[in-house]
């Protein structure tokens, strides 16, 4: 019994970063980001949107800059073989960039820049995504949930890492809503004349993070992604789940900063620990929520589910059977 994308013909290292991105999302519990995207991505391959074996085209413009063009491979490969890229450049000149064009859905944007961070540097990415970030002042939609992701290393513990949609909520966790009949958090989501929804069917927006300061930030992102590379930007892009033939040509832009190039990569990570310390401390309105750095939450939900395992709800499970007819039969059996 071959496993899915393997059977599918994608190339194994492409593989090896889909699953190991995923298992990264939902271990952290980035449900939306995590393993329930599994099935779509066995549907995408099979529809022909996504290349199964890309040849990637990688250009070194300036002694820090360079680009790549994925092939409309899986984001997930692409996007570590870049910021990868980046690494090594950084390394050399201090500080580097990477920008990729015709890229699919990448998942979760921590995984890439906690790989920079794992390796002793800062690490930034970011990526674009279809139109459905509601602009302030209209009905419609404009930018994606563009998300903007830095991580860097911390003594003594995994990297500090925020990651975080320039939206209130990520798409994928309004359709996670519907799929399990759960009302949406007020302030999340718009339905179709513009007007605030916790109707998970009736979404068809989401609201901005911060109203037009998360715009903004979207509309930055937008700029280092679809506008740097040249390829589609905000409504340009086609939907996630919508004409699952046709090729979406995502973006990405990924940073490295070598921390030698600068403070030192002994201080700087003993000074953010420090930092991190000195905010847990803080007095806490309520002992039972202490305060927090961003990531802590995520750190907590890794190690309970390291042990504990992934939950995964039935629809999403019949899902799995679906792209997997032998296993299905195995499981039924």
């Amino acid at each position: 019994m071959r496993p899915p994308l393997l059977a599918r013909g994608v190339d194994p290292a492409a593989v090896d970063h889909v699953v190991a991105a995923l298992t990264f999302a939902s271990l952290r519990g980035t449900d939306s980001h995590g393993i329930n995207l599994f099935p779509h991505y066995c549907r995408v391959v099979d529809s022909g949107r996504i290349n199964p074996r890309p040849v990637f085209e990688f250009a070194r413009t300036r002694p820090g800059a360079a680009t790549m063009n994925a092939d409309h491979g899986f984001g997930h490969h692409a996007g570590h073989v870049a910021m990868m890229e980046a690494v090594a450049l950084a390394r050399e000149n201090g500080i580097a960039a990477v920008a990729v064009a015709d890229s699919s859905h990448f998942a979760a944007a921590a995984y890439y820049a906690t790989a920079a961070a794992r390796q002793g540097l800062i690490g930034l990415a970011f990526t674009n995504a279809d139109s459905l970030v509601k602009a302030p002042g209209s009905a419609r939609a404009f930018f994606g949930t563009n998300p903007v992701c830095l991580a860097a290393p911390m003594a003594d513990e995994e990297p500090f890492c925020l990651d975080m949609a320039t939206s209130m909520v990520s798409w994928n966790r309004v359709l996670n809503c519907r799929r399990n009949g759960l009302p949406l958090g007020a302030g999340w989501a718009y339905d179709a004349d513009g007007h605030p929804t916790e109707d998970p069917a009736a979404a068809r927006s989401l609201a901005p993070a911060g109203d037009y300061k998360g715009f903004g930030l979207g509309m930055m992102v937008e700029l280092l992604c679809g506008l740097l590379t040249g390829g589609p930007a905000a409504t340009e892009l086609i939907a996630m789940y919508e004409n699952l033939p046709a090729r979406r040509g995502i973006s990405h832009f990924f940073m490295a900063i070598d921390l030698d190039a600068f403070v030192g990569a002994t201080d700087f990570p003993q000074r953010l620990s420090a930092m991190a310390a000195a905010i847990r401390a803080l007095p806490a309105l309520d002992p039972a929520s202490p305060p927090q750095i961003p990531g802590d939450p995520e750190k907590h939900t890794a190690a309970r589910r390291a042990t504990e395992g992934i939950p995964i709800d039935a629809q999403k499970f019949d899902e799995f059977l679906a792209v997997d007819p032998a296993f299905a039969e195995a499981v039924r059996r």
